[in-house]
């Protein structure tokens, strides 16, 4: 698959239910049941069953896209742009559909074991979820309208290994998960400052 402004496109664990529109410039990552990545903290089995659709990047970059789930949601459903070296060295910036019912801004970063961490409640049925790299260290941001980005959360991997940054779907309760990925931006560099809205 290819995203005009993208590098080509690959799995990081087997193809999965994937269309992009060129028209509406939308990407479509439909989510089977049970696909999830966790490295559970308490010491519960590892779950690597989701694939991600991305790309190896060197360098800083930054990488956005306004997100939703399409359909009735489920439990820890979401829309994911990702980070993947190998299975102890990931992360993930999640539109995700909490226990209590609600949508929200949740990122993931894991070293061996995941450290989770709730954001804020998203009202509207979307949102703008974006990845940045500085030097050695990660960054998360959310926004409503893509202009205005809030700080989520700043980060480093413990790998030597090359970084996949893409787009995942997942349904760890569910059926199914239907994520939508529209106004997808790539670019070399990261925002200057990390917390001023940039």
């Amino acid at each position: 698959m290819q995203i005009p402004a993208l590098p080509a496109l690959d799995w990081t664990n087997g193809a999965l239910d994937a269309s992009f529109d060129s028209r509406a410039g939308e990407l479509t990552l439909h989510a089977a049941a049970g696909s999830d990545w966790t490295n559970d903290a308490l010491g519960g089995p590892a779950q690597h069953r989701a694939s991600m659709l991305g790309f190896q990047v060197e360098g800083d970059f930054t990488l956005s896209a306004r997100v939703r789930v399409v359909g009735e949601r489920t439990t820890f459903d979401a829309a994911v742009l990702g980070l993947w070296c190998d299975e102890q060295h990931w992360a993930k910036l999640c539109f995700e559909y909490s226990p209590d019912g609600r949508a929200m801004i949740v990122s993931v970063v894991t070293n061996d074991f995941s450290d989770d961490c709730n954001s804020s409640v998203v009202e509207q049925g979307f949102t703008h979820l974006r990845i940045a790299r500085i030097g050695d260290a990660f960054a998360f941001h959310a926004s409503d309208d893509g202009e205005r980005w809030e700080f989520v959360r700043v980060f480093r991997m413990n790998s030597d290994l090359p970084v996949t940054v893409g787009f995942m779907s997942q349904a760890p309760m569910g059926e199914d998960c239907d994520s939508r990925f529209t106004r997808i931006r790539f670019s070399a560099g990261a925002p200057a400052d990390l917390r001023d809205g940039s």
